[in-house]
This record gives structure tokens, C-alpha cells and sequence, in this order.
């Protein structure tokens, strides 16, 4: 048993790797693609690019791995049935029970890895990735230039002389701002441009103040003085992985992809009868148009994981999972139970 177990595994190895890399390597280019576009916007080094990718490297794999085991793992006995080798299997009195408890394993681990990836990594790393890419615009939209117009830096209008954008530094700086009970201006003979993690702040060296009022006249000197963009402080706050999960100002959404990859992450658990219903056949007697089935099995299923939650919301789970038992249940007693 243990020989063939791990002859069935050498082939499904192969497999799964000649169908997952392609399928992971077009998600891939897809991504990058969406990359692409990001740079009309903002400026990215090659280095933050791959960063970004990094970060969708657990989206990826999240929908790649589980369609390429199903499809790998059916295509084996596919190809080991056609090869009359499962026939030999099963004439030496070996069940089709025996597949069952030997895919069941990787589908179990496989699942189970799918639902930590998408239910504890994700939440964190789309935090991280929302949080570069809010410093990212942020950085992009104070991409301050010497100019007659003035730019606005969080509550300050800013008027720049002299300016060195690969640096970030500028010189002949007059800040303004107008409040409703005072105004103040601020010169300053340069400054600097600093990212510190998303909050934009602009560090004044050698300059002066003034603020007015309809009753008093205030004037300062400095030689460091520190002006922070108020704007954007931290709209993707981390908290946590239950808060993530209920964030109510994003409710809906959570609940329909809470659904939605919770049964797409079990996909491989709930097939194995599936698994073993198209791809054990009789090579002589039995002519299956497997590859059209692989490809409506799945869209079946994930139509059904993502219509089926509008009338059924929660319940969707384990309608879902039952439902597709069941079907895939019989389809397996049918096709290979009672003819092995």
C-alpha cells in the first residue's frame, strides 16, 4: 500500500506543479499588470513593486493552489486509468475507499491552509499593503515643485523658490495659513520632504513666524521647525484580526467574503468524490469528456458559493458543502463504487 501510495503521489506531484505554476504565473502577470497602472499615479522603484507583489502573493496562492489540486489530482487517475493501471489496482482487491483516505489527507492540509491564509494572513497583509499604498499617494500628491502657484500641504497653502525633487529638498519656503480666528505665516530659507511610515512632514530649517489676529501681532524665530500633514493620519488602522472581520462600516462585504472563501478555501476536501468520480475510468468502456467537467464542476460550484449567500447568507456554508456531497457522493457510487 505505502509503494503505491506514493506512486499515485509521484504522478499527482507532477501534475500539480505543471498545472499550478502557468495558472499562478498568469494570476501573476495579471497583478503586475494592475501594478503597471499604479504608476500613472504614484512613482515606484522596481524594489516597491516587488514589495506590492509580495504583499498579493497570499491572494495568489489562495485562488491558484485549490482549482490546481482538484484539476491535478483528477487528471492523475485520469492518466493512470487510461494506462488500465487503476484497473490492475482494483483487481488486486484494493477499494476505491483506498484513494478516498489517501487524497483526503493533502485536501484536508490543503484546506486547512487555505482558511489560516485567508483568515488570519490576509487581514494583516492588506493592511500593510493599503498602508504603503495611502503613503505612496500621499507622497505623490505633495510631489511639490517650484512654481508661482502655491500647493496645498494638509491646512497650509506653501510656495516654493527653489526645489530638488530627487532629494526632496526646497528652498525659499512661505507657508500660509488661514484660520478663521488668526493667520499665520511662516518663512523659511529651505526645508525637507519626510515619509515617516505614511505621515507626510515638512521639516523647516532657518526660518521666521508670524501670526495675527485683529488684536495682537506674534513673531518667532527658528532653526528647526516641523509641519505635519493633517489629512490622512491613518485611515487603515490595524485591529487586529476579529476587528478586521467585524468592521462594521464594511459589513456587507466582510460577511460575503467570510462566505465566499470559506467554502472556496474547503473546495478541495468537499471534492474528493468528485475527484475520483471523473477522473477513475475504465479506459475501453468509458469515454469522458473530463476536461468540460472539470471546468463546470468548478464554475457550479463557486456560482454556487457566491449566488446561493444573497437568500441564505451564513447558512450558505453548510448548504453549500452538504449540497455538494451529496451530488458528488453519488455521482462516485454511480461512476466507480459499484462498477470497482
Amino acid at each position: 500500500m505505502g509503494k503505491l501510495k506514493h506512486y499515485i503521489f509521484s504522478h499527482l506531484n507532477v501534475l500539480f506543479f505543471s498545472i499550478f505554476i502557468p495558472l499562478f504565473t498568469i494570476a501573476s502577470v495579471i497583478f503586475l499588470i494592475k501594478i503597471a497602472t499604479l504608476t500613472s499615479v504614484i512613482n515606484l522603484s522596481l524594489s516597491e513593486m516587488g514589495k506590492l507583489y509580495i504583499f498579493a502573493l497570499p491572494e495568489l496562492l489562495f485562488y491558484t493552489l485549490p482549482i490546481a489540486f482538484f484539476v491535478s489530482a483528477a487528471l492523475t487517475l485520469f492518466r493512470l486509468s487510461n494506462d488500465n493501471e487503476m484497473v490492475v489496482v482494483f483487481s488486486m482487491g484494493i477499494s476505491p475507499r483506498f484513494l478516498v483516505r489517501i487524497l483526503a489527507l493533502p485536501a484536508f492540509t490543503l484546506s486547512l491552509l487555505m482558511l489560516i491564509n485567508f483568515l488570519v494572513i490576509t487581514p494583516y497583509i492588506k493592511h500593510i499593503s493599503k498602508s504603503f499604498s495611502q503613503s505612496k499617494k500621499s507622497e505623490a500628491k505633495f510631489n511639490l515643485t517650484a512654481s508661482e502657484f502655491g500647493h496645498h500641504f494638509g491646512d497650509w497653502m506653501i510656495f516654493i523658490n527653489k526645489s530638488d525633487n530627487e532629494n526632496r529638498t526646497y528652498g525659499g519656503i512661505v507657508l500660509f495659513n488661514k484660520g478663521e480666528k488668526e493667520e499665520i505665516l511662516i518663512v523659511a530659507n529651505d526645508a525637507e520632504l519626510i515619509n515617516n511610515s505614511g505621515l507626510l512632514q515638512l521639516k523647516l530649517h532657518n526660518g521666521e513666524g508670524y501670526s495675527y489676529n485683529n488684536d495682537t501681532f506674534k513673531h518667532m524665530k527658528f532653526k528647526t521647525l516641523m509641519i505635519n500633514d493633517s489629512m490622512e493620519k491613518s485611515l487603515y488602522a490595524y485591529n487586529g484580526i476579529l476587528g478586521y472581520w467585524q468592521s462594521y462600516k464594511e459589513e456587507s462585504f466582510k460577511q460575503k467574503l467570510l462566505i465566499t472563501n470559506t467554502l472556496l478555501s474547503v473546495f478541495p476536501l468537499l471534492s474528493i468524490f468528485l475527484i475520483i468520480a471523473l477522473g477513475v475510468v475504465h479506459a475501453r468502456h468509458q469515454k469522458r469528456w473530463i476536461y468540460l467537467w472539470l471546468f463546470l464542476s468548478i464554475v457550479i460550484y463557486y456560482a454556487a458559493a457566491i449566488v446561493l449567500q444573497q437568500w441564505l447568507t451564513f447558512w450558505t456554508i453548510p448548504a453549500v458543502a452538504i449540497g455538494w456531497l451529496l451530488i458528488t457522493y453519488t455521482f462516485y457510487r454511480r461512476l466507480v463504487g459499484s462498477r470497482f
